[in-house]
């Protein structure tokens, strides 16, 4: 969380569901992504999976961030989710 105050440093969401201890919508991890969201905001903060390991299908690993954090919607939920890494890498949508 203390690299949130450098401009020029973002933070991937990779493979959320591995740290929670819970099944899907693995509620033990919600407060923690919310720190990192409220971090970094939206426009550095990137969804991502790593499939290979995960404890859930790749839907899940989708629709914990595009239904089960209520704080996460509209344009935030839609930078998050991709719109802000191809934003961050010069990639016009």
């Amino acid at each position: 969380l203390a690299l949130a105050k450098y401009p020029n440093v973002a933070m991937k969401a990779t493979g959320a569901p591995s740290y929670s201890d819970q099944p899907y919508p693995f509620r033990d991890i919600h407060d923690n992504l919310r720190r990192l969201y409220d971090a970094f905001g939206p426009a550095r903060w990137f969804w991502g999976t790593d499939i290979t390991r995960m404890p859930c299908p790749w839907r899940q690993c989708v629709t914990l961030f595009t239904e089960e954090l209520p704080w996460l919607k509209g344009r935030d939920l839609e930078l998050v989710m991709g719109r802000a890494v191809c934003d961050w890498l010069g990639w016009k949508l």
